[in-house]
């Protein structure tokens, strides 16, 4: 015998699909970021390897966090991008940023659940405001990420700019942690290998 669907499960799944159906665009949103295979990377990209490094490094930190925070966190912290877009971090940022993602995310998950909203804008606000433990851990890795991937894409792909900011960019994120500031230690060593093999060729 079938499960007996009743017509608020059936509202309930539509809008999940429309839902399912507008966060496609974080697949085809493309980031500053190059792989290494000369393709451009797309914020879903970005954001699954951050959960990885989650799951990888949460066990290395002095001070434990909830990682399915720390992985719910970093699911949701560009969704707004789908609307609102995504901008360079070496590049001014707009000062109505927060505000104009806000209020793309809200239109968003409008005709979700309220649970569901809540959920997620909650998330959001916890990654922006980075002041608990997992929002701080998840802002460290949406940086560390982008330098690990710069490193991977070479200095071909890098504007000038860029070599300062990759020596520099997310020690702020990183120095509440000996473990993630080590680990952006070897990024660093890293990037300065990269520059030496340009300077050779």
């Amino acid at each position: 015998m079938r499960n007996k669907v009743f017509p608020s499960q059936i509202y309930s799944l539509n809008s999940i699909h429309l839902f399912l159906h507008e966060i496609e665009a974080i697949k085809r949103l493309l980031r500053h970021s190059w792989l290494s295979d000369g393709r451009q990377e797309s914020v879903a990209e970005h954001t699954w390897r951050m959960c990885l490094m989650a799951m990888v490094l949460n066990n290395e930190l002095e001070h434990k966090v909830d990682l399915g925070k720390v992985v719910q966190m970093i699911t949701v912290h560009d969704l707004a991008e789908a609307r609102a877009g995504d901008y360079h971090a070496f590049e001014k940022v707009p000062s109505n940023k927060h505000q104009s993602e806000q209020k793309s995310l809200k239109e968003m998950v409008k005709n979700l659940n309220s649970n569901t909203q809540g959920l997620i804008t909650k998330l959001w606000k916890e990654f922006e405001e980075q002041i608990t433990p997992e929002a701080k851990f998840a802002q460290a890795l949406d940086k560390l990420e982008v330098l690990i991937q710069h490193n991977e894409a070479g200095t071909k792909t890098w504007e000038p700019r860029e070599y300062d900011f990759n020596y520099f960019y997310g020690y702020d994120k990183v120095n509440y942690s000996k473990v993630l500031t080590l680990l952006r230690d070897l990024v660093l060593e890293e990037t300065i290998d990269e520059i030496e093999k340009e300077e050779v060729k």
